[in-house]
């Protein structure tokens, strides 16, 4: 197939301890999907979920052992990382059944839903699409993708975030209010899911600012940690 003009480079996560690179299609996340972090931002109760995206582009991987390099990014004052558990559809489907939902997961990995606060909160006040606030470039980065059956028991592990080597958020993925079969199975209702999907599935209370020189480590139990520095 000819192009009128040369295609952009195919979106990737690496794989643990693999070669091969794992295709991103598309990027969802989760919103307010624990009980405490909807309360730290106004919230309560078990809401039915809500989406939104990010562009698949918008991944910055980062290879195991490595510091990834996020550039500040621009229009932003209030720039606040939010920690989660990433989990990487490996065959796609339409209104899957929570109790069915785990085969269509080909692994797991950490990632930050890097949000200008402030940009989002003022299209909120308006009424507005916040996607500024969440989509855009290297707001989503991402450690290595680990094999489901690699993982151990992603359900039932303490997650957390330090920065500058400071505790910012400690919780467990058990605290998920809609759980890892519950989201997909909401997710495959509204859209067809397909290879290569990653789901953000939503994060602990603790979220807060960071600014240029700080340096963000988070991890999942099972899962290789991400080490981001902001520059």
């Amino acid at each position: 197939m000819n192009y009128v003009i040369p295609p952009g480079a195919q979106a990737s996560v690496p794989v643990l301890g693999s070669a091969d690179q794992f295709p991103v299609h598309r990027i969802y996340c989760v919103g307010r999907n624990y009980a405490e972090h909807a309360r730290e931002m106004g919230f309560t109760g078990r809401e039915p979920p809500f989406f939104f995206m990010k562009p698949a582009d918008a991944v910055l991987p980062v290879a195991a052992g490595e510091t990834g390099r996020m550039p500040y990014p621009s229009l932003t004052h209030d720039l606040h990382h939010e920690i989660e558990l990433v989990v990487a559809i490996g065959q796609g489907g339409r209104n899957i059944a929570a109790a069915n939902a785990l085969q269509h997961v080909w692994g797991y990995a950490v990632g930050l839903d890097m949000t200008r606060r402030d940009l989002q909160g003022e299209m909120k006040k308006q009424g507005r699409p916040w996607c500024i606030g969440k989509g855009f470039d290297a707001s989503a980065p991402i450690g290595p993708i680990t094999p489901a059956a690699q993982a151990g028991d992603v359900e039932q592990a303490a997650i957390w975030l330090q920065v500058n080597g400071a505790d910012r958020q400690r919780s467990n993925v058990s605290q998920l209010i809609w759980n890892i079969s519950e989201t997909i199975e909401h997710l495959s209702k509204a859209w067809e899911l397909q290879s290569g999907d990653l789901i953000f599935t939503g994060t602990p209370e603790g979220v807060g600012a960071v600014v240029r020189g700080d340096v963000l480590e988070g991890g999942i139990d099972g899962l290789c940690p991400l080490r981001v520095e902001l520059v």
